[in-house]
């Protein structure tokens, strides 16, 4: 992109369009530096479904820059980014050549990345970055050493260590528990009335929980039926049982003995007692969103008793409330995302080995969306725009909602756009979360552990061009080690 510039102040200096983040929340949020002779406070605006995250575009002349934050009467500035002790405390600092383009975009090729410039004896000092597009240079990213990274982690695997299953069950609540024999109809409705995407089966001729009922078995029926030119009607659900479907989907995965019966696999769940870390490492194991809880007072595992449905979810918020407020003692917590590369993200030009994230348009079909969460073996999938700009995101639970109105009796999966799929949602300001590259580990965790938000996509600040995903799985597989 050529450097976008324009002619102002002194005669002959060409100004260049400045975009300034500020990441970390507030309500009054204003900027002032060196570029206005630190003369007036210029106000910040929130950026669109990143209230925390403040902008402003200044023009400001090539040249060195020292600059700060006003944020709710108090003088900050961003750790995380260069900085310098001036007369002014601790500032920013930022250089600009003539030929840089600090629009979002792409950087100028004149300007090559981490290039250190000549300006006078403080510059040549320190190694100085532009700011494009919210992508800080990887070479300037803060690290920690690897001492302090197996600190964070044995801390982290220390108190999931000591801690239990049973500090997971709420003080009151209430959880779903479908019948093996129960029509898939009436599953399919039941999950979504209840805003669930998964429910455990209970076998009442065996008399203990078999296994799960999810989200992604809806995905497989919907697929099943379409390969076979047929649209997911009522009389079809209603003479398919729960467990018809799982002996059926046996089959279809080829789980069967030597007799050619199918091979139920065992129930993944967990008792009150099992520590956080095991229950931790059993849900990401065996790639499943949640884990039942269940107790039985009999040695033999009669009589069980369901206790709740553990998920990620509810231990990182067990995680997040006891480092609350002791968070130095992690130091990783205070890395930004971009830093550790955390999660998945879109591969950089001439970067090999990356996995590319999977991504679709509003206009895509429906049937293009379930295919590739079962392909991709992705649990959701970011809606874009030609400028690669977030709209929405397509989880697998976005399933359910074909329940209502029964709209899965008069659609088609090869007709059905995912923007008229989206429309049939409960809850999009939910499930669409984002958050910036510049973001701490600490803050997207704290994101992550509200309720209903499995994901967060990583987004540009002004453009919200999609960058990345991260999930829960992706912070646990991190803080553990695993990834």
């Amino acid at each position: 992109m050529a450097a976008a510039g324009e002619s102002g102040g002194i005669a002959g200096v060409v100004l260049i369009p400045m975009r300034f983040v500020w990441p970390f929340g507030g309500t009054n949020v204003f900027l002032c530096g060196s570029f206005n002779r630190w003369s007036h406070l210029v106000q910040m605006s929130p950026v669109e479904g990143c209230p925390t995250v403040f902008q402003a575009l200044c023009s400001i002349p090539p040249g060195y820059h020292q600059f700060k934050f006003y944020v709710d009467g108090e003088w900050r500035h961003d750790e995380h980014q260069p900085h310098t002790t001036s007369e002014f405390g601790v500032v920013n600092t930022i250089f600009l050549t003539a030929e840089a383009s600090c629009m979002p975009g792409t950087p100028s090729p004149a300007t090559p990345p981490g290039t250190n410039m000549d300006v006078d004896d403080q510059a040549r000092r320190m190694r100085t970055q532009v700011y494009v597009t919210d992508d800080p240079i990887i070479d300037a990213a803060p690290r920690i050493s690897d001492t302090d990274l197996v600190v964070s982690r044995n801390r982290v695997s220390a108190f999931l260590t000591k801690h239990t299953a049973y500090e997971l069950l709420p003080e009151s609540g209430k959880v779903v528990a479908l019948d093996i024999d129960l029509p898939v109809k009436q599953a399919f409705h039941i999950l979504y009335e209840q805003g669930i995407p998964t429910a455990p089966l209970w076998d009442f001729r065996q008399g203990r929980f078999v296994g799960v009922l999810s989200a992604m078995d809806f995905i497989l029926i919907l697929r099943e039926l379409g390969n076979h030119g047929s649209n997911l009607t009522e009389e079809e659900l209603e003479t398919h049982t729960i467990a018809a479907w799982k002996e059926g989907k046996a089959y279809l995965n080829r789980q069967i003995d030597g007799h050619g019966k199918a091979i139920s696999r065992p129930l993944v769940h967990a008792g009150p007692l099992d520590n956080l870390k095991d229950v931790t490492l059993k849900i990401l194991q065996h790639d499943v969103a949640s884990v039942p809880v269940i107790h039985s007072s009999s040695e033999d595992g009669s009589f069980p008793q369901l206790l709740h449905m553990a998920s990620l979810s509810g231990i990182l918020k067990c995680l997040c409330r006891y480092f609350r407020h002791c968070s130095t003692s992690l130091p990783v917590l205070q890395l930004p995302i971009y830093a550790i590369r955390i999660g998945t993200w879109i591969p950089e030009i001439g970067e090999p080995n990356r996995r590319p994230l999977a991504m679709l348009k509003p206009s895509d079909t429906l049937s293009s969306a379930l295919n590739l969460l079962i392909q991709a073996q992705v649990s959701s999938i970011p809606i874009v725009d030609d400028n690669d700009s977030l709209l929405d995101i397509y989880s697998r639970s976005e399933i359910t909602a074909l329940a209502k109105d029964k709209a899965y009796t008069h659609i088609n999966l090869n007709e059905m756009t995912i923007h008229q799929a989206l429309q049939l949602g409960q809850d999009s300001c939910q499930k669409c979360q984002m958050c910036l590259p510049s973001d701490s580990l600490h803050q997207v965790m704290e994101r992550l552990a509200n309720p209903g938000i499995r994901r967060l996509v990583i987004v540009e600040a002004g453009s919200k061009c999609v960058k990345g995903i991260v999930t829960l799985g992706d912070v646990f597989n991190f803080l553990l080690g695993y990834n």
